[in-house]
Order: C-alpha cells, then sequence, then structure tokens
C-alpha cells in the first residue's frame, strides 16, 4: 500500500453541544500508551526536525463523542500530527480546506482547533493508532485488527456516518478490494460507510478543488434524510 500516512488516535474527547466549542473541563480525558505531547500553543510552532523523528510510534487522541453526525477515519498518524497533537498536521494536507470546501465548517479551521469538531457534529480517529512517516510503513494484520476496533468504537459511540479517508486503507482493513470512493452498500455498526480520497498533499489523484467536492457529496447525503 503507497499511501502517506496522516490521521491520529488515543483515548476519547467530550464532544460539546452543538454550537459551542468544548472547554478545558470537558477536553480532560486520559490518555493512555505513549501519547504524544502537544508542540507549542497559540503560536503553533513548526517542530523540529529531531521532535518529528521522536514522534514515531506515538498515539494522538481521538476527536469524538457520542452521536456525532460524521466521524471521519484517518489511516494513522503522521510524524507531524504525533509531534503536535494534531490531527492531519502536516503542511500541505488537505483535509481541513476540503472540511470547509465540502460545506462541513464555516470556515476553514487550523488543526489546532480541531476541538471544535464535534460542535459541528464531526469527530476524528485512526484505522491505525501508531504514528509514521508513510502509511506503507503499516501491515495488512494492523488494518485489518484497526478495522475490527474501529467497529467496536462506531458501535460504542453511534455516529450516524463513519468517512474513512483513503480507499486503500479500506479495501485491506475490511477485505473490500474492489470498494471504490463514495457510499459503500454495507453499513458499520449502525453507521452508514462512505469513502474519501486521502487529503495528503502527495495524492496528485484529486486537487484542493476536487477534494473539496467529494467532501460536499458526503455533506449533502448527510443532509438527505435515510
Amino acid at each position: 500500500m503507497a499511501v502517506p500516512a496522516d490521521g491520529s488516535r488515543a483515548t476519547d474527547r467530550t464532544r460539546a453541544p452543538a454550537g459551542r466549542t468544548a472547554g478545558p473541563a470537558e477536553l480532560a480525558g486520559g490518555r493512555t500508551g505513549r501519547t504524544a505531547v502537544p508542540v507549542g500553543g497559540p503560536e503553533r510552532r513548526r517542530p523540529t526536525r529531531e521532535e518529528l523523528a521522536s514522534a514515531a510510534e506515538r498515539t494522538i487522541p481521538d476527536v469524538i463523542g457520542p452521536g456525532l453526525t460524521v466521524l471521519f477515519v484517518g489511516i494513522n498518524p503522521g510524524l507531524w500530527s504525533a509531534a503536535t497533537g494534531w490531527h492531519f498536521a502536516r503542511p500541505g494536507n488537505r483535509f481541513w480546506p476540503a472540511l470547509h470546501r465540502g460545506g462541513f465548517t464555516p470556515r476553514q479551521l487550523h488543526p489546532s482547533e480541531q476541538d471544535a469538531l464535534p460542535g459541528y457534529g464531526l469527530g476524528i480517529t485512526n484505522m491505525v493508532a501508531r504514528a509514521s512517516a508513510r502509511a506503507d510503513e503499516l501491515t495488512a494484520a494492523e488494518l485489518v485488527e484497526g478495522a475490527r476496533i474501529l467497529t467496536a468504537k462506531v458501535r460504542r459511540h453511534r455516529p450516524a456516518w463513519v468517512a474513512v479517508v483513503g480507499v486503500t486503507a479500506y479495501r485491506i482493513g475490511f477485505g473490500r478490494p474492489k470498494a471504490a470512493f463514495g457510499p459503500q452498500p454495507e453499513l458499520l455498526g449502525d453507521a452508514r460507510l462512505w469513502v474519501l480520497p486521502n487529503p495528503s498533499g502527495l495524492n496528485a489523484h484529486f486537487t484542493a478543488e476536487t477534494l473539496g467536492a467529494a467532501f460536499g457529496e458526503l455533506r449533502a447525503a448527510t443532509a438527505t434524510p435515510a
């Protein structure tokens, strides 16, 4: 599998009521394992080369809560995500622009603003928890196990939709070698399932515009009664 990494994972975060960003007390959930120590603060400084190198194998917290409209699923955390604690954090990753272009957020959020997502009914997790420089460092067995863990997580938190961001990871993890982008025929738990393109800047098959359109198709589907 030759798709670049960028996503995230770890323990749950509490969802804020609609229209409001979760406050510090709500976001004080515990962490397990070797979790990321966020780099910097409001200045959003770039991690150093040493910090990136030491971020391999870390995990970072999910942005998740009960009853989300869409739970986005990355492949696994990239080193920028693991170093900063922010999902899809690497410069050039187009997840956050696509989320805005697709109509999910009223403006483009910075990765450091990820905890505002539950206020829009959105969350982020990953297929595989551990960080790596590239997603092709993951084994098929890790993706299959990640799909099993994801299924249990979806049953626990009950989002309406699950959107896997990366068709290759979805095909391997769920044993669907012919799966295509868009809606999938099966459910995941009780959630409807959708596959989106990988927003990595290295994915030359999609431009910022076509990625935004793909996210917009999902946004339109979520607004349509089942």
